[in-house]
């Protein structure tokens, strides 16, 4: 590690590989890494947890971010500080849409900005919107991996537990799932010129239900059929910075 890194993350301002998979839990973020070739602990400060290794040849970074776009936000912009410059969130949501099933993937489209931090940055009608090369690339490592998936626009809501404004103002819009941290991701991306997507797997089965489990406390993300999808799911975001690396040599070529 280098002896001045970066101040909120801890991370080296320069020698990280490009291509990162960024997600919430630090477990997680070590479970991914376990997935590398010669994976290794770069740091570790307060809920960002961070690796480097190789996938398929490519040098990878797997970050963790927590929970929330406030926090969330300031690994992205470290990381696009420290030289990485494609990004792919790989988290958790609750689907919005019948026939999308506990386990699936949703590769995100755009992102509906309800961070809680955007807002403050940019005014509401900049758009958060998920890089075509990613959301193809994550769509081609589903298909290949045979997994379940989706594409859609996802909801990015700050609050996790439902409060007095109604949860399901979107009703009839079309959304896929709703997360907390990837239009703070897609917004960065944008400001920063980098190429950024997400694809998240599905640990409550539709809106309604997540509703009541959520508020009656039965809301249970560790089931065997979310962590079979979050199995794959990481297989799909590695495979997904693979082919963007691959692209990216032959447009340099």
């Amino acid at each position: 590690m280098t002896q001045d890194p970066l101040p909120v993350t801890r991370i080296p301002r320069t020698g990280l590989p490009a291509h990162a998979v960024v997600v919430g839990d630090p477990a997680r973020a070590a479970a991914v890494a376990a997935l590398l070739d010669g994976a290794e602990e770069v740091s570790y400060h307060r809920e960002y947890r961070v690796f480097s290794g190789s996938w398929k040849g490519v040098p990878v970074v797997v970050a963790s971010h927590g929970v929330g776009g406030p926090g969330a936000i300031l690994l992205f912009q470290e990381l696009a500080d420290a030289g990485v410059h494609t990004l792919l969130r790989f988290g958790t949501a609750g689907a919005m849409k019948p026939g999308i099933g506990d386990g699936d993937l949703v590769v995100a489209e755009a992102a509906v900005r309800d961070d809680g931090v955007t807002q403050q940055l940019l005014p509401p009608e900049y758009p958060a919107v998920a890089a075509p090369e990613a959301v193809l690339a994550l769509q081609r490592a589903a298909r290949e991996q045979g997994a379940a998936h989706h594409r859609g626009i996802v909801w990015t809501r700050a609050a996790f537990q439902p409060g007095l404004i109604p949860l399901f103002s979107y009703d009839g819009a079309g959304l896929a799932a709703i997360e907390m941290e990837l239009s703070a991701l897609l917004v960065t991306a944008s400001l920063r010129g980098l190429v950024a997507g997400g694809v998240l797997v599905i640990d409550g089965a539709n809106a309604d239900e997540l509703v009541d489990k959520e508020t009656t406390g039965g809301y249970d993300p560790h089931r065997e059929v979310v962590a079979a999808g979050v199995e794959r799911g990481a297989v799909v975001a590695l495979e997904a910075l693979r082919l963007l690396a691959e692209d990216n040599r032959e447009d340099r070529a």
